[in-house]
């Protein structure tokens, strides 16, 4: 099969895995349901269900997810998987931030885990509404446990209802989170490889842990000693990953140098782009927001309220801030088509990077948190489309 990711450009192929598991009592008549799903079209690669007899809830969900996994292996070995599933406990325990307790589940954990290399697999937690397609399959198993047949992909619904079709398509065109694209529609099926910008805010800087504005018009501060162990820690994850072919950071200080250390750790150079920079805040640069709203209120307010505002004594504008990151992702795809890109920007920049490709308004840019050293990503396809495929994710800092 051709892979629309992978192709004849020998690029890691990407899937997302759905899976969900139910129990009828709990424990109680169990079954589970996976689906592989394609990260660019939604398509449904590979279905699998069965019906389990009488087990728990997170058993049951334990097997679906490796009966998901083991597809995705199927499909290929080498691949990158992103398991999306409404399971908290599963989610929670696979990422390691939970500790496994239940003798039934730490056999079925470690064999989930073994299914993929270390670093090729990240989770998601969804709401139940969100795992439909799922949730139906082992809904199908526990139907066809109970009539005392086996579960078959011919035996399943043959139709989803609108709502569910189309949840299950945006779901599966990410592999960090739902399909969101700046025009609507769906675009056609093979379109080859997007651009990939994997987007990292800066390490901390001394200002950073203070809440301080600090953008393109203030003292252009350098990593903390904490930023510079955030950088290291960044720079081995990404290395783990072996996907990133370019890096790309802000003229600013702490941008380039945690650039500089992703860079040096991925056997790359770092190019500067101007586009990438913070917005210039004026004489609020320096300041915390409360000393801020103490000594230019109306500014302060007018700021908030419009993305037209400057900050007091000719910062930049939100709108201003927008034009020039627009016309950096512009460039920067078409000089990176088909590649996977390291951007180093800054809260803003990134921020306005996310509100465009998802086509959200002004005020999106205040409700939106990105920790330091946090990545993000967005891919860009041919048709124009844009699908945010990561946020705010700061794992590797753990």
């Amino acid at each position: 099969m051709t892979d629309p990711v992978a192709g004849s450009q020998g690029r890691v192929r990407e899937f997302v895995v759905e899976a969900d598991g139910g129990s009828r009592g709990n424990p109680g008549p169990a079954g589970y349901g996976a689906v592989v799903l394609d990260p660019a079209t939604g398509e449904s690669l590979v279905e699998a269900a069965e019906y389990l007899g009488v087990v728990t809830n997170n058993v049951a969900e334990y097997r679906g997810l490796l009966a998901g996994l083991r597809a995705a292996r199927e499909l290929d070995p080498d691949a990158v998987v992103h398991v999306r599933m409404d399971s908290k406990l599963v989610v929670e325990q696979m990422s390691g931030r939970w500790k496994i307790k239940h003798p039934d589940m730490k056999p079925l954990a470690a064999e989930a885990a073994r299914v993929f290399p270390p670093g090729r697999v990240t989770y998601e937690w969804i709401p139940r509404a969100s795992n439909k397609h799922a949730d139906r399959l082992a809904n199908e198993a526990m139907d066809a446990g109970a009539r005392g047949e086996t579960w078959s992909p011919s035996g399943s619904t043959a139709e989803l209802d609108a709502t569910a079709d189309a949840g299950a398509r945006a779901a599966g065109a990410d592999v960090r989170a739902a399909k969101a694209v700046a025009s609507p529609g769906w675009g056609p099926p093979d379109m080859g490889a997007p651009a990939t910008f994997v987007l990292l805010r800066h390490g901390e800087t001394p200002l950073t842990p203070q809440k301080r504005f600090s953008g393109s018009g203030g003292s252009d501060p350098s990593l903390s000693s904490v930023g510079r162990e955030q950088a290291e820690r960044v720079a081995a994850s990404l290395a783990r990953r072996g996907t990133i072919e370019a890096v790309v950071a802000s003229p600013l200080a702490r941008t380039r140098e945690t650039a500089g250390v992703v860079a040096a750790r991925l056997g790359l150079e770092v190019a500067v782009d101007e586009g990438l920079r913070e917005t210039d805040f004026g004489a609020w640069e320096g300041l915390t927001f409360g000393e801020v709203r103490d000594r230019y209120p109306e500014d302060l307010d007018a700021w908030l309220a419009s993305p037209d505002a400057e900050p007091t004594g000719g910062g930049e504008s939100f709108a201003a801030t927008g034009v020039r990151v627009a016309a950096a992702r512009d460039r920067l795809v078409a000089a990176y088509a088909g590649r996977t890109v390291l951007l180093v920007s800054h809260v803003t920049p990134i921020k306005m990077f996310l509100r465009l490709a998802l086509g959200a308004p002004p005020e999106s840019l205040f409700r939106m948190e990105l920790s330091a050293a946090s990545l993000s990503a967005v891919a860009y396809y041919a048709d124009g489309g844009a699908s945010v495929r990561l946020f705010n994710e700061t794992s590797h800092l753990r």
